[in-house]
This record gives structure tokens, sequence and C-alpha cells, in this order.
């Protein structure tokens, strides 16, 4: 029997106003094997981030079934919400959302440390992450002081500090050139299969999708595999 950690079954989700009413996501299913690297891609207004958003209990369904792991996402309170996020899920977006008062170090550690890890074992854990993305000599490093692409591998390493079961990446490289782009495409799937995450990302970039064991696209408000 396959292990399923991501189960999503008639999600739906429609946008409101007085006047009109807009369907995004209408009736997706999808279920996902743990360890498995899923691409949804394609061009913007298409639900790809709604999508991601809505695993990520960062907003809301209007319908249907989302499980991930032991977590029932539509039905979590915020308390549940944060801890699921804090634990359970590795977040990494277009901008890299660092600190910007903080080291390199610091970024990465601080979720830890924040989770209640002591102080000691978040740097430990956070010098090891930072090792494996290739920036054991940017630790003191302000973020201002980073490259864009050293930025995003900050982060890529602070998306794992928590050792997350999942991944959410929602356009990791769509703010960087193409060498950085590939580099940290290259980083993200070789850091999943390393620690043996399941990795869900969201990409308008064909060479990115296609390092993804499926990809899907969103027509109609329904997923469908390349």
């Amino acid at each position: 029997m396959s292990d399923i950690i991501i189960s999503i079954k008639d999600l739906r989700k429609t946008y409101r106003t007085e006047s009109e009413s807009l369907t995004i996501l209408n009736d997706l299913s999808i279920d996902i094997e743990r360890g498995k690297k899923i691409v949804i891609a394609g061009e913007s207004g298409s639900g790809k981030s709604t999508f991601l958003n809505i695993v990520g209990a960062l907003d809301n369904a209007s319908a249907g079934s989302i499980i991930v792991g032991p977590y029932n996402v539509g039905q979590m309170d915020e308390e549940d919400a944060a801890e699921y996020r804090n634990k359970f899920l590795g977040l990494i977006f277009q901008f890299h959302y660092l600190l910007k008062d903080f080291t390199a170090l610091e970024n990465v550690y601080l979720p830890a440390f924040m989770a209640g890890v002591n102080k000691k074992e978040a740097e430990q854990k956070a010098l090891k992450l930072l090792d494996d993305v290739g920036l054991s000599s940017r630790i003191n490093h302000l973020p201002s002081e980073l490259s864009g692409g050293e930025r995003q591998r900050v982060a890529v390493a602070r998306a794992l500090i928590n050792d997350p079961q999942v991944i959410l990446a929602d356009e990791p490289t769509g703010n960087l050139d193409p060498a950085n782009a590939v580099m940290i495409g290259d980083l993200l799937f070789s850091m999943a299969d390393k620690y043996q995450k399941t990795l869900l990302l969201v990409t308008h970039d064909m060479n990115l999708a296609s390092k993804g064991d499926k990809i899907y696209s969103i027509k109609e408000g329904r997923l469908n595999e390349f």
C-alpha cells in the first residue's frame, strides 16, 4: 500500500464580490506519496499559488478535503495551523523574507530556537544546513551583504531547520537570474533527496519543473498531468 502524505479531494476555491464570483480551483484532487517531488507548472493566474497557499494553511478553501500527514488542514484553528506550518512544513517563497538585521546563521536557527530547541543545538543544526547549501563562509553576513542567490540558499536552509516532512516552494527561482535559478533549482531538489522530504513546488520555469517526479498544470481549476 502506498504511503500517501498529502491527500486532497474535491478542492474548490471561489472568490466572491458583491457583483460576481470567480472559481480558481474546481473539484481538484490529488494524492502525493511520501518523498515524491511534485511540480505544479504554468503561467501566472492559473491558481498555482492559491493551491499552494491552501495546502500551507495560508489561505482557506471554499470546499473540499485537505489532509497532510496527521493534519486535517481545513479543520484547524489558528494555533493548530501555526504548529502545522512550524513543525510539519518547510516554506520557501519567491522572496526570501530574511530578517534584515540578523545574520545568515541567525536567520536559519531562529525558527528552531523559537520552537523550543536550545540555542546551541539550534546553531549546530543551522551550521550543518548552511554548509550543505555552500554558505559556511557567509554565516555571519547580513542579508544585505549576500547576493540574491545566496539569500535564497539561506531560505532553503531555514526551511529545513525544523526537520519538516513536506517542503512547499512557491516560485523559488522567480526573482533570480538564469544561472542562479538553475543553481537554486538543483539545490532544492538535492536537499529534498538528501533529507528525504516530500516536495510540492510551484513554478512557471519548465527547466525547473522538469526535475520533478510528476508535473501538473492547472486548467479550468483542475490538475492535468503533463
